[in-house]
């Protein structure tokens, strides 16, 4: 049985994890981490008691040094689902992956890593003669814009030009003609899981390419599905092409 850490336990993706990995034949919860404490949750990675064979982090960039310390540490690969890390961040993580298994992604759901990769066929594709314009909703506690997801969706597009495409976040005013640009739209209401829309805008005619996140049990069963793939792996940095690719 694989053994799992969840680095922020009393979340709402911490929640739906434990409640996953209940009954599953392959994994289990070996403890939590989160500041809040409570029954097998410790408040910091230092207080952890034995080891745990993968950790799955959906709680915060504040957290990240002391994760990526003791994963290597301790030689115990880590899951990475937070989004909103800084440049700085993420050149933390690149650093640990050269020392132990990590495992980032903005969205662990297979419809949007699927989605991805229409959207960059449709870029291929349509080429200059369509604009770009991304489109992503989410709950109101969400604090970082534009998504992850968002981003990892412009990536995709943005591939498929020589050189990319500059992202614009949003227009106000009077902001001239559009450029060759990636438009990034963010809406924060409610308790909408996430949304995504792609449109490709050319002449006359419109191609929309959306997903919608119903629950974040998709997101739980995917971070499980890549912590069981990731445990007993080399030092390196994965990502779900990795594991959809096998």
């Amino acid at each position: 049985m694989i053994k799992i850490a969840i680095c922020g336990a009393c979340g709402k993706m911490g929640a739906n994890i434990s409640e996953l990995l209940n009954g599953d034949g392959e994994a289990l919860y070996f403890c939590g981490i989160d500041p809040r404490g409570g029954d097998k949750v410790y408040k910091a990675f230092n207080e952890i008691e034995g080891k745990p064979d993968v950790i799955i982090d959906f709680s915060s960039p504040a957290v990240l040094s002391d994760e990526l310390e003791y994963a290597v540490k301790n030689n115990v690969p880590a899951v990475i689902g937070s989004t909103g890390f800084t440049p700085a961040q993420l050149e933390e993580i690149n650093a640990a992956a050269k020392k132990v298994a990590i495992f980032r992604t903005a969205n662990f759901s297979l419809g949007v890593n699927l989605l991805c990769q229409l959207v960059k066929r449709a870029a291929e594709t349509l080429g200059e003669k369509f604009d770009i314009e991304i489109i992503e909703k989410h709950h109101n506690q969400k604090v970082d814009a534009p998504s992850g997801t968002a981003l990892m969706l412009a990536d995709s597009a943005s591939s498929a030009f020589d050189g990319g495409k500059e992202y614009m976040n949003g227009r106000e005013g009077i902001c001239g003609k559009r450029g060759k640009e990636i438009g990034m739209h963010a809406v924060r209401g409610g308790t909408i899981v996430g949304e995504h829309e792609v449109l490709f805008c050319g002449e006359d005619e419109i191609i929309t390419l959306s997903h919608s996140a119903r629950s974040k049990k998709v997101f739980a069963a995917g971070a499980i599905k890549a912590a069981k793939w990731l445990a007993g792996k080399p030092a390196g940095l994965y990502n779900m092409t990795d594991l959809l690719n096998g």
